[in-house]
């Protein structure tokens, strides 16, 4: 009986356990394509799981991309799609969950068969490459999360009057970062474009400073000028540039492309779990297009994207994640604010309310970009044309955009997503005091009288950089005799360190001190040119003058400034003596000894011994030290004082110096 109730308790607390682990796992969720065909024309339709609300976040919702095979796309939730010929079609749906706590769903392809041929396909959704985008467009169907895929795609248009071979570059992967962005794992071409292999800088191309340098063009005329001017001409420098900034690059030739023809190139990437380190940062993909092979003219799109942890159309990025503090001063930080309306109708007033990190300069806000694309509102006047407002306050930046039309996703006519997307990009200085420590930034946005939603935190961090310091002072050895001691040393630690941070340093020492050491002992008996002498007394005394070289290591020790001017330390120290000198004496002398009586001198016995010797690399000590210094604590110079104990003789060790760190 005991048995079977024990069995049962255990089954009992098993699953709870087991209930608990499926609790905290992922459970994948998988979207099923539904579809209907009609001859050439298939009805899709997205079975989609139950949507996880984030609490607290808008409504939850899904976003769809569709492929069908054919070299065609939809962003819609349910396309209808006609294909022009017969034939075996594989319809792939990528579902991305916004304001869900969970995993995107995961979807498997489905093959459709169409039986007609030559049908006409003028119902099908109009992308508007040509007449609306300039017959060249990068998009996405979400923004990428780290170990996570998202489908990638290129558009480009013939927009001349005859049929054009040319290129299409990519280039992804940014060279600013340590880790690499993205894996290509799968490219779909439809239109027979072929991968070539080609270096896409030739020996003979002039790069854009050697341009500048041997022309002298920048004398009379703006650097970014030249640039903007050559970026659709001159080939050659554009792929210079971009090859410099991305580490990879990807090339396809074209054919026969029929005038007003539209094509798409369709990759998956995957974002590299490293990223994950880098989220609210912004990553970009490069493209090139060269309607004509041969031609230097061509076409540059960059796709900026903000690596998330999560799907939310709301969200803060920084373009820079790890900053130089010795260089920062001379750098503007450079943030992005990009906002969705899911609602029903459009949005007029859209307020975003941004917490600026008190490091940095409100005053110096500059606005670089924005959509809905308008003017900055005049100051103090109110208007009715559509303008963007920037309201300073004390520890906030609102930039509003009055009188505007942004279409909701749930609008009835919106198919066009990105319509209903919008973006601030401004960059600010940095201050005049700041320190080194995380600046951290938020944004609060409002759609007209609704409830302001809150983004992500995006934070900018300083690298650690290297700080050099110059060290000398002085040892003491209070059990020391006539103790002289002076060093010299360097130190490495992160660069002008806001509190705590690790120091390691090395220093070399001279040391001089005396030892003498005095020896009473009874001999017993002693047998001398054949008198016995009953017992004798030795008193033996040794004088020695110390000359060492030693090297000094601090392997790692942990520092804390308390402010600009105090600074605190611990940590372990070990001492190796690389050269120890010692001269001196040492005298044995004899006395006669009765009944416990010091007598006599036996001068025939008494001995005199120089003693002059010299090691290398011995008498390795340890011990462990904590220290003061005041003066300029983060960088610069500074005075310190330092108490060590070594576990071996002599135990204590005052230190004195002086510290410049660079």
């Amino acid at each position: 009986m005991k048995l079977l109730t024990n069995s049962i308790f255990l089954m009992f607390f098993c699953g709870i356990i087991s209930a608990q682990e499926i609790q905290k796992d992922t459970i994948t969720r998988t979207a099923t394509i539904v579809y209907a065909i009609n001859g050439n024309q298939v009805s899709l339709n997205p079975d989609v799981p139950q949507l996880n609300q984030i609490a607290g976040a808008p409504k939850a919702f899904y976003t769809y991309y569709w492929e069908f095979g054919d070299g065609d796309y939809s962003f819609q939730e349910k396309p209808v799609h006609t294909y022009k010929n017969k034939g075996d079609y594989e319809v792939k749906l990528s579902v991305t969950n916004n304001y869900d706590d969970g995993k995107p769903p995961t979807t498997r392809p489905k093959n459709v068969s169409v039986a007609g041929d030559n049908v006409d396909i003028s119902s099908n959704e109009k992308h508007n490459l040509n007449s609306s985008y300039g017959g060249f467009r990068l998009q996405t169907n979400r923004e990428p999360v780290p170990n996570e895929e998202m489908q990638f795609l290129v558009s480009y248009g013939n927009d001349k009057t005859y049929p054009t071979n040319g290129k299409i570059y990519l280039f992804f992967n940014e060279k600013k970062y340590k880790a690499k962005n993205f894996e290509l794992t799968d490219t779909r071409l439809h239109n027979n474009e072929r991968e070539v292999l080609e270096d896409v800088i030739a020996s003979n191309y002039i790069s854009k400073n050697e341009l500048i340098q041997t022309t002298g063009i920048s004398t009379f005329l703006d650097e970014n000028l030249i640039v903007a001017d050559t970026l659709k001409q001159n080939l050659p420098l554009t792929l210079e540039d971009a090859k410099n900034y991305y580490h990879d690059f990807k090339v396809y030739d074209f054919d026969n492309m029929e005038p007003n023809e539209e094509r798409n190139l369709f990759f998956t990437l995957k974002t590299t779990p490293e990223m994950l380190k880098d989220t609210s940062a912004v990553i970009s993909i490069r493209s090139i297009y060269v309607p004509e092979r041969g031609n230097d003219s061509h076409k540059v799109q960059t796709k900026e994207m903000e690596i998330v942890t999560s799907h939310d159309p709301n969200k803060m990025a920084v373009y820079d994640t790890r900053l130089n503090y010795r260089l920062v001063r001379f750098k503007r930080l450079k943030y992005k604010v990009r906002f969705q309306n899911d609602g029903e109708g459009p949005a007029r007033l859209i307020k975003l309310n941004v917490d600026i990190p008190e490091m940095l300069d409100k005053q110096s806000l500059k606005v670089l970009d924005m959509y809905p694309k308008c003017p900055i509102c005049p100051d103090g006047k109110e208007v009715r044309f559509s303008c963007l407002d920037t309201i300073i306050s004390k520890d906030q930046i609102s930039f509003q955009f009055k009188n505007i039309y942004l279409p909701g996703t749930a609008q009835k006519g919106v198919h066009d997503k990105d319509s209903t997307k919008g973006f601030v990009k401004y960059s600010m200085k940095f201050g005049k005091d700041f320190h080194k420590k995380p600046s951290k930034s938020q944004t609060a946005i409002i759609f007209d009288k609704n409830e302001p939603i809150i983004t992500n935190k995006s934070t900018s961090r300083f690298s650690p950089g290297i700080s050099i310091g110059a060290k000398a002072g002085y040892n003491s050895f209070p059990d020391l005799e006539n103790s002289k001691s002076y060093f010299v040393g360097a130190t490495i630690s992160p660069y002008k360190s806001y509190k705590k941070y690790w120091q390691s340093e090395i220093m070399i020492a001279t040391h001089e001190y005396s030892e003498l050491k005095n020896l009473v002992k009874e001999t017993g008996m002693i047998d001398a040119a054949g008198a016995i002498i009953d017992n004798a007394l030795l008193e033996k005394e040794t004088n020695l003058e110390y000359n060492k070289i030693n090297i000094d290591v601090v392997p790692i020790s942990f520092r804390y400034n308390l402010n600009g001017v105090v600074g605190l330390g611990v940590g372990p120290q070990v001492s190796l003596d690389i050269s120890n000198k010692s001269e001196g004496s040492s005298t044995s002398n004899y006395f006669y000894y009765f009944n416990e009586v010091k007598g006599d001198p036996i001068d025939f016995l008494n001995t005199k011994e120089d003693i002059n010797e010299s090691k290398s690399f011995t008498d390795i000590k340890y011990g462990v030290f904590a220290d003061i210094t005041i003066g300029a604590s983060r960088i610069g110079p500074s005075l310190g004082a330092r108490y060590i104990y070594n576990f071996n003789e002599p135990h204590s060790q005052l230190h004195f110096y002086a510290i410049w760190k660079i």
